[in-house]
């Protein structure tokens, strides 16, 4: 149980009605947290490299970082892109070992969204790599608003991309820090019934925790991208790390503070997704 595709661990996810937490990372420390999160709970784990992180540390870089870190777990890690907006991104995250691909072209028209995803999957298949696309775009809290998913568009874009996974727009939102959102659960429904493909809602940390435990298990819903309530416990215990000595200034040793409730908050996460023993 090492480092494996998102098509590994969400197509067992769709078939037993379990969900897997797609974490979103910015560094070393919480990469590693989320790991020894997933070996704690045993249950397998999607790391995630999003836009931020990427303008922060290069992809090939993090493509090390989550390969080394998957090559040493026990339970199965996805090292994967999220947001690619363009092929040469993809491109460079496939060629730095990522073994996941999610290309975001949920603000194009559709049949421009539809070629260029399907560009993207045909490229990671060739390369035995997954590829997760989106069809809704799904917006920010305080920022773009979101647009909902059509379930008709839905089902043409599964059709058409051939994609391992498919983001949709139901309400979520992201970088949303309350959890007061929730999903609109009829639409979700009618996207299911006219796609066979794993659903995945970008924004959960703006989804109740019981809202995100009852979806994994009744609905087509496999994978929960979570990140902001994951940096906000970061976040507090970087704070008091450094508040706590004022007059320490090595950062390795305050940011080593991070790791337990980190992993602590991931756990949370992971727990309420319900992934069977996976060793």
């Amino acid at each position: 149980m090492t480092l494996v595709t998102l098509k590994n661990v969400l197509q067992p996810a769709y078939e037993q009605g379990y969900a897997v937490g797609g974490l979103v990372t910015l560094g070393w420390e919480d990469m590693r947290a989320y790991v020894a999160a997933a070996e704690a709970e045993n249950a397998p784990v999607i790391l995630q490299a999003g836009p931020s992180c990427r303008e922060h540390t290069p992809l090939p870089i993090l493509g090390k970082m989550f390969r080394y870190l998957a090559e040493n777990a026990s339970v199965p890690v996805v090292a994967h892109l999220d947001h690619g907006y363009t092929f040469e991104e993809c491109k460079i995250a496939l060629d730095s070992g990522f073994t996941s691909l999610m290309f975001d072209g949920s603000r194009k028209p559709l049949q421009q969204n539809i070629d260029e995803t399907a560009a993207i999957a045909e490229m990671a298949h060739a390369s035995g790599i997954s590829c997760e696309g989106e069809i809704g775009f799904v917006g920010y809290s305080g920022g773009e608003g979101s647009a909902g998913t059509d379930p008709d568009e839905a089902a043409t874009f599964a059709a058409q991309t051939g994609v391992d996974a498919m983001a949709i727009s139901v309400g979520n939102v992201h970088l949303q820090q309350n959890k007061e959102g929730g999903l609109d659960e009829d639409r979700i429904r009618r996207i299911q019934a006219v796609t066979n493909v794993p659903l995945v809602i970008h924004g959960g940390s703006g989804v109740p925790v019981e809202q995100r435990a009852r979806l994994a298990r009744e609905t087509a819903i496999c994978k929960f991208n979570i990140g902001t309530e994951l940096r906000m416990a970061f976040g507090a215990a970087l704070r008091e790390a450094v508040n706590r000595d004022p007059d320490r200034f090595d950062r390795v040793t305050i940011l080593k503070e991070t790791h337990d409730p980190v992993e602590a908050a991931a756990r949370t996460v992971i727990r309420a997704f319900g992934a069977p023993p996976q060793r």
